[in-house]
């Protein structure tokens, strides 16, 4: 059976004022569509191009429910889970998040 992995990510626009929350189950494809302006007005319109969180699951039901539930909380409840999984807000996909999983 093949093993499936799924991505809830959170991408920030340069100055960090917008916050945009998805999910995949290919980070590095969804997030270079981000940047090409693909799949996402709202991403594309705000330029939410900066991966700065990432969370792996092995369930869609499961990114999918946690994709709902980051959505639904306040932004400072959202910068406090940037800040503590990426201190410095920086690209994850500079550093290839997907290696240290």
């Amino acid at each position: 059976m093949k093993e499936h992995h799924y991505w809830v990510y959170i991408l920030v626009s340069s100055s960090l004022s917008t916050m945009y929350i998805g999910v995949t189950n290919d980070l590095g494809r969804r997030v270079a569509e981000h940047r090409a302006g693909i799949g996402s007005e709202f991403a594309k319109k705000y330029k939410a191009t900066r991966l700065v969180y990432a969370e792996e699951f092995e369930q869609i039901e499961e990114a999918i429910a946690r994709e709902k539930q980051l959505k639904g909380w306040k932004r400072i409840r959202k910068n406090e889970l940037v800040r503590a999984a990426n201190p410095t807000w920086a690209d994850l996909m500079e550093s290839d998040p997907l290696s240290s999983h």
